[in-house]
């Protein structure tokens, strides 16, 4: 289940956001002529990734954000990246560039410090941009749970209402964290979902400002503006 886009135009360029993929993509990029040097890469996890050990133990809190901008391959850097072109713009737009940014580099760092929490042991380096992306979907719920989102699910687009993929996406990540050990590497559940609790809850102070439950009254959860509508082609069957 991939979103694919919204129907919630944004009122302004996205300029952060843009910035913020321009990063992780050119960064990734960039490290990929030492991709098959092992020891040129362990170097620079050890300097920039999240391993939690080292944070229990007071050091490497620079990579609570450094790690934010690694990514471990071609499918980890595309899936966080087509997240954040979706759901970024529109927090974005309601949050201002700066403060957008300062929420997306304090989400991600809240992020890894969950992760660390849940496995205090490790010295299995953590990257990725997704616990900071998950606190801006954390947002998103908030601030607009009824937009529509198209998902591609299988070979079919789905036009869903966002709260229905973001607490699915939220509990696949909650259960997971249930089930994963801590001893080996894999997907990071409770940067997941420590993001998302961690970008709804920063929204908070946001979405009071508008009113509250009298935004969401007011608003029935839509976007305060008409949602975008996209043409499905048609095609015919043989």
């Amino acid at each position: 289940m991939f979103p694919i886009r919204d129907h919630n135009p944004s009122g302004r360029v996205p300029y952060v956001t843009y910035a913020l993929m321009a990063a992780n993509i050119g960064i990734f990029l960039s490290m990929l002529p030492i991709s098959g040097d092992e020891r040129a890469l362990a170097q620079i996890y050890y300097d920039y990734a999240l391993l939690p050990r080292r944070v229990m133990e007071g050091n490497g809190y620079n990579a609570l954000f450094s790690s934010q901008f690694l990514h471990a391959g071609w499918g980890h850097l595309g899936g966080n990246m087509l997240f954040l072109w979706v759901f970024g713009d529109n927090i974005e737009d309601e949050m201002g560039h700066a403060p957008f940014l300062g929420f997306y580099l304090l989400a991600g760092a809240l992020s890894g410090y969950a992760h660390v929490l849940a496995d205090q042991n490790s010295y299995i380096p953590t990257v990725g941009a997704s616990g900071a992306i998950a606190g801006v979907m954390g947002a998103y719920l908030l601030l607009f749970p009824r937009a529509r989102v198209d998902i591609l699910l299988f070979v079919k687009i789905l036009p869903v209402p966002a709260w229905i993929m973001l607490m699915i996406w939220f509990a696949m990540q909650f259960i997971g964290g249930l089930g994963a050990s801590a001893e080996t590497g894999g997907v990071a559940y409770w940067a997941h979902s420590g993001g998302f609790i961690a970008g709804l809850l920063l929204a908070l102070p946001l979405w009071i400002s508008r009113g509250g439950p009298k935004f969401w009254k007011a608003t029935h959860g839509y976007p305060p503006h008409p949602p975008a509508r996209y043409a499905m082609p048609k095609v015919k069957r043989k």
